[in-house]
């Protein structure tokens, strides 16, 4: 599937060098140009109900934005109360982020994001 918007892919490439270190502990699906997503894949129960997976963060090229979906704030609400005004302004919905540019106090919240994130996956025992 062709990028939507290849003037984003910078911008991708920048935010995939944040999620990529989560690879040694996830699963990559998908890893092309415009998309990346990290799974943990192992039996789990999430919410009561028995799971064989567990999605954890992803990357999309949009037409306007980069997507970066986060999915550890559907499991703790709270990590939300985390997020700077930088990240927070670029919440889309629950768990979606339009980041249409990085800054240096962005990159560092998106890192703080992802790192609570691994560790409640970590704490639940879904990694």
């Amino acid at each position: 599937m062709p990028v939507k918007n290849p003037g984003l892919i910078p911008l991708f490439d920048d935010l995939k060098a944040i999620l990529s270190p989560y690879a040694a502990h996830f699963t990559v699906r998908r890893d092309e140009p415009g998309y990346y997503d990290l799974w943990s894949e192992r039996d789990v129960v999430v919410e009561g109900r028995n799971r064989t997976e567990v999605f954890f963060a992803g990357l999309i090229i949009q037409k306007a934005y980069v997507g970066f979906y986060f999915m550890p704030i559907y499991a703790e609400a709270e990590l939300a109360t985390f997020f700077g005004p930088e990240l927070l302004a670029t919440l889309k919905g629950k768990s979606c982020f339009h980041i249409k540019h990085m800054t240096p106090e962005t990159r560092a919240q998106i890192a703080d994001a992802l790192s609570r994130g691994y560790e409640l996956y970590v704490k639940r025992g879904w990694v």
